[in-house]
């Protein structure tokens, strides 16, 4: 049975810095996409950041770019996303995801129908 597990999330101070974890099980995905999204009270979930599997290749939305940085360890078969200099408008449950399909290219989907695992997410909550 495949499990995504989050960790990492918490309260902090605005420019702050926390480090999500993203532990896999179940089966390996170096070979997959693997991303990380984020939705707020109130707001759609909306995609922040995503890897392809080596790590070489990543992509991340304007709003956290410069800020967050996505990485990945297949030996531990792990995902992380490092948040640093957070602001209040960052609030929200975080969850990571994988997607499974096999692309040409360097294709990285922002698309949340396009992942199909996904975590119980781990809240990150921002004060000002």
């Amino acid at each position: 049975q495949v499990q995504l597990v989050e960790s990492g999330g918490g309260l902090v101070p605005a420019g702050g810095s926390l480090r999500l974890s993203c532990a896999a099980s179940g089966r390996t995905f170096s070979n997959n996409n693997m991303g990380w999204f984020r939705q707020a009270p109130g707001k759609e979930r909306e995609f922040v950041a995503a890897i392809n599997g080596s790590g070489g290749g990543t992509a991340y939305a304007d709003s956290v770019k410069g800020r967050f940085t996505i990485s990945r360890d297949n030996a531990k078969n792990t995902l992380y996303l490092q948040l640093n200099s957070l602001k209040p408008e960052d609030t929200a449950v975080y969850y990571c995801a994988v997607d499974l399909t096999y692309y040409t290219g360097t294709y990285l989907s922002e698309a949340y129908y396009e992942y199909s695992y996904w975590g119980q997410g781990t809240q990150v909550t921002v004060s000002s």
